[in-house]
């Protein structure tokens, strides 16, 4: 799980992937966040709960500036299973962004908003936990009314309509149609888009599908200056191909080195030390012996 979401930061970090995925989703593809407007921030934070000190880790979030001026903090969290608590983790993550806000240093500043987007990249099953609150705590009828009910903005990336997928411009877009594919149809016939992080795709490609010969070919990719998905399939079908052959000829050396040997202790046996040598030497005459000893069929 770990290595999944190491994966999925290495490519959501660049900021033509994280700026399309927010206007994809957020704003139906007009290019309201720039890319070049966009900030890392740190992911990690520090919380007291009970006395002790815990650490809380996004995903990725980056802040959304205009002249250096926060616009806004957006952050992704990353889920390939539903997970029935997660509009409470959400609210601890936009809560403590919030709470530093209010410190000292940051007090006369502008405020900005917090906002998180939890992208389900699932595709064997819908997400079927609460995305509130008030559907995941027991609260008393009398208490509805005073309860802040925190609703999460979840996308369900395998299960976007075609319109909205087509709206992709990065990378991401070969991740999302990836997922469409196998949700739809249990199989991948990639699309000729062009690749622009192709260690990070092909890294995170190899750890969502378990097939570790996307990773594999990342360097013969690489020297070949691979720009498209299905020139990464050719590449992985090739190596494939290879390998089978090498076994092949690996097993028919072994084999024919095992008749040898059986025929040259048969020929022991039997004494016939001139039979022996010549066998040896003249492969014409070897064969010969192999068929009448029944050994090559």
């Amino acid at each position: 799980m770990q290595e999944k979401d190491i994966s999925q930061k290495m490519l959501e970090q660049f900021n033509d992937v994280f700026s399309d995925i927010v206007n994809v989703l957020l704003f139906n593809g007009e290019n309201v966040v720039d890319e070049n407007s966009l900030l890392d921030t740190p992911t990690t934070a520090m919380l007291k709960i009970d006395g002790r000190v815990h650490s809380q880790d996004r995903d990725v979030s980056k802040y959304w500036q205009h002249s250096c001026i926060n616009i806004a903090l957006f952050g992704f969290e990353n889920q390939t299973v539903p997970d029935k608590l997660m509009p409470l983790r959400v609210i601890s993550y936009d809560g403590t962004e919030y709470g530093r806000q209010t410190k000292k240093r940051y007090r006369y500043k502008t405020k900005y908003p917090v906002i998180t987007l939890v992208l389900y990249l699932g595709y064997k099953k819908r997400w079927n936990y609460p995305i509130n609150i008030i559907d995941i705590v027991k609260v008393d009828d009398r208490l509805k009314p005073f309860v802040n009910d925190y609703r999460i903005n979840l996308f369900e990336i395998a299960y976007l309509d075609e319109e909205k997928t087509a709206l992709f411009k990065s990378d991401f877009r070969i991740l999302v149609d990836y997922l469409h594919q196998l949700r739809t149809n249990n199989s991948y016939n990639p699309k000729d888009y062009t690749i622009k992080h192709i260690n990070e795709l092909l890294t995170l490609m190899s750890v969502m599908t378990g097939d570790k010969r996307f990773e594999n070919s990342i360097n013969e990719a690489n020297e070949k200056e691979a720009k498209y998905m299905c020139e990464v399939l050719d590449i992985i079908e090739n190596r494939g191909i290879e390998k089978g052959l090498e076994k092949g000829l690996e097993k028919g050396r072994q084999e024919g080195a095992d008749m040898v040997s059986k025929l040259n202790e048969l020929l022991l046996n039997e004494g016939d030390i001139d039979k022996l040598r010549r066998a040896n030497t003249d492969k014409d005459y070897r064969y010969k012996l192999l068929m009448e000893y029944n050994i090559l069929k």
